[in-house]
């Protein structure tokens, strides 16, 4: 999941658009949406529309807000809380479309409003929370909470909204607010640099290669595509590889090159890091100590505690030791790994030492050795459309629903898929997107969105996204197993905005705490190797056969193989975010040597990189996940508990899937993560079963 941030305008156009009517500038986004279900028209939205949209939005919210802090009657629920909660519906429209098309399909244009765009926006919602007269609205209501006849949701809704307020600076004093008005709107164009930067980064390198035998070990599919890539870029008759891992994974598992192996990845890892124009150290060294300035003025020592304050965790203590028992119990099985790794270069007669551009190749090979199992015997079995029915027949024998494909529903790229999600009983639950190739015009990884979250008598429009490789010459795209774990957790986070049940829109669907809205997405993970799932959907795209036992076998005897890199790998970067977070001093650190003496101190090993350096670690630096970087793992210790009730009782056991969907997914942020958590497993998590699983204990 990804949040991205917007904003900015020059006063003569605010004043200029302000006095034009909706109905006079002819925008779309203005009204509601007059398409099957709502969903946003995409087919009529224009670049231009979007400024004109959100100074409208914004005036209008301004006015909605004005009505509730001049009503003369005495504040209720009703007069303050839920009018709040209903207000800016315009606004959210405008905001949601332009997010995910911005990290969708963007452009030169759509950066340039997100950067006007940007100021605004961080003004406006400033306003808002510091607004001293509706902040003793809510505050009154709060106070007396105990006259209200509240029913739970309302009650909860109640503490949230006076929470806002609070970590939003209403009761700092007028010196403070106006400092943390400098600090929300620098903030908010520097995390927007920082994304931008990455993205070009990304998009400015290309591997050329010339030569054919520098191919040499790579499968013909993967050649296949590195020259359509070629030729789509004007170089036809080369083959073209980038850092989108798509096509640098299997470079760097195949490839025997290893000076280009080398190339490549040190091109991925040191985006943002070459001291030119896209340079993010700056930016992201200014970010954090912005980020420690803002926690003071709230009284808290460091950004993550103020983060944390609000999580399942808490406090940074609890966060650190968590990661720390974890780090101490994987770094000695990735010792050994590299070791392993080592013996079978120095076997070979390779003269070197095992590098981090070695790692992906000489484990596959290590992996061929001990269970004569590669990607490549994987992949034909994992046609893209087929792992997607897979995740979409897992809920519909968990939970009844189903999935009907809609080609006459507006949609922003030929590439996206449009389901119709039903009930049971077959009416209507929601709209689900799927978006699954890169492009240029894409933000890298994978998240899910909402255009429209549900709220009562509102259904959800949700999106997934995905950077896969695209089908080549007759073959449909064929997904790694990675890809195919990422299908079903991103697919889990659109179950938890799809099967949200609350009345209101900022408690529904994924708005709870960031530690634990990884839980849905997670557990989803574990369907899509169980055996009986696998025989469902794992089928050979060309001759339909189903993935024999043996193979399915293989992959269970292989799934301990490379944990030690893989826990490794995620953790360091989870300790590296948490180091930046709990910087108590308002000081911008050189950034290379601050995350140089980070992984000096945990004791990283030079053959593993941290899975995402500082200077592209764009959860992070504007993403949403400062702080909570950690909650992934933390959600696997929720998921390999919460999972292990399925195993016990039958992987689509309904009492248990009716328990899961009625205390987790549809609950949103109604009551505290805990206490959700506990109504479903009838305890507290515990790490067992989280480190069992993953070969640690």
């Amino acid at each position: 999941m990804k949040k991205t941030t917007f904003m900015v305008l020059a006063l003569g156009l605010l004043l200029a658009s302000c006095t034009q009517k909706p109905t006079e500038m002819e925008n779309p986004l203005l009204s509601k949406f007059d398409t099957p279900y709502g969903v946003p028209p995409f087919d009529l939205i224009k670049v231009e529309h979007f400024v004109p949209a959100y100074l409208e939005a914004i005036k209008q919210h301004d006015l909605e807000i004005a009505a509730i802090v001049n009503n003369p009657e005495v504040p209720s629920f009703e007069n303050t809380i839920e009018a709040l909660e209903f207000s800016g519906k315009l606004l959210i429209q405008v905001d949601y479309t332009f997010n995910n098309l911005n990290a969708s399909l963007t452009s030169d244009e759509m950066q340039k409003v997100a950067q006007e765009v940007a100021p605004l926006l961080s003004k406006h919602y400033d306003d808002v929370s510091l607004n001293v007269k509706l902040f003793q609205k809510v505050k009154a209501v709060y106070e007396q909470k105990a006259e209200f006849e509240l029913t739970p949701e309302q009650s909860r809704l109640l503490e949230v909204k006076y929470k806002n307020f609070e970590r939003g600076g209403a009761n700092l004093d007028p010196e403070k607010q106006a400092k943390l008005r400098t600090i929300n709107e620098e903030l908010s164009l520097l995390n927007l640099q920082f994304g931008n930067n990455i993205l070009a980064e990304t998009n400015n390198y290309k591997l050329v290669i010339e030569n054919e035998a520098d191919l040499a070990g790579l499968p013909e599919s993967v050649i296949m595509t590195a020259s359509e890539t070629a030729k789509e870029a004007g170089l036809e008759g080369k083959w073209v590889f980038t850092t989108h891992k798509p096509s640098m994974l299997p470079f760097l598992t195949y490839a025997k090159n290893r000076e280009l192996r080398k190339e490549l990845h040190t091109a991925y890892i040191m985006r943002g890091d070459n001291n030119n124009e896209n340079d993010n150290k700056k930016v992201l060294s200014r970010i954090a100590a912005l980020s420690a300035e803002k926690s003071h003025l709230f009284g808290f020592k460091n950004y993550s505690e103020y983060v944390l304050d609000v999580n399942m965790a808490k406090n940074p203590e609890t966060v650190f030791d968590f990661l720390n028992k974890v780090w101490d119990a994987a770094l000695p099985i990735a010792k050994k790994e590299a070791a392993e790794l080592q013996k079978m270069i120095d076997r070979e007669g390779g003269k070197f030492k095992l590098a981090h551009w070695d790692w992906w190749y000489y484990s596959e090979k290590l992996r061929k050795q001990k269970y004569d199992l590669d990607e490549e015997m994987l992949r034909p079995y994992f046609v893209k459309n087929n792992v997607r029915d897979g995740a979409f027949e897992v809920a519909t024998k968990l939970w009844g629903i189903k999935f009907v494909e809609r080609t006459d529903i507006p949609k922003y790229h030929p590439d996206v898929e449009v389901f119709e999600v039903q009930n049971p009983d077959g009416t209507f639950l929601g709209i689900l997107y799927m978006d699954w190739y890169p492009r240029e015009s894409k933000v890298g990884g994978a998240w899910m969105d909402a255009y429209r979250k549900q709220s009562e008598g509102i259904s959800p429009v949700i999106t997934t996204n995905f950077n896969y490789t695209m089908p080549s010459g007759d073959k449909p795209a064929l997904l790694s197993l990675d890809e195919v774990t990422t299908t079903f957790h991103e697919f889990g986070h659109a179950l938890h905005g799809l099967l949200s049940n609350c009345k209101y829109h900022s408690l529904s669907g994924t708005s709870v705490a960031r530690d634990f809205v990884e839980l849905p997405s997670q557990i989803m993970e574990n369907w899509a190797l169980e055996p009986e799932v696998l025989q469902m959907y794992a089928k050979h795209y060309e001759t339909g056969e189903v993935m024999p036992q043996e193979l399915i076998d293989k992959i269970s005897n292989s799934g301990l193989f490379n944990k030690g890199f893989t826990v490794v790998e995620y953790t360091s970067a989870a300790l590296l975010d948490m180091n930046w977070y709990t910087i108590n001093e308002v000081v911008e650190h050189d950034a290379t040597q601050f995350e140089n003496d980070v992984m000096a101190n945990i004791g990283m090993i030079p053959e593993i990189i941290v899975r995402y350096r500082s200077p592209y670690f764009g959860h992070i630096f504007g993403g949403g996940y400062s702080s909570g970087y950690y909650s992934y793992q933390w959600a696997q210790v929720l998921d390999a508990d919460a999972f292990s009730v399925f195993k016990e009782k039958g992987l689509f056991d309904q009492e248990t899937a009716k328990s899961f969907r009625d205390n987790v997914l549809s609950r949103g942020n109604t009551e505290p993560a805990m206490d959700l958590y506990k109504k479903y497993r009838g305890m507290e998590p515990q790490l067992d079963a989280f480190l069992e699983r993953n070969g640690l204990k």
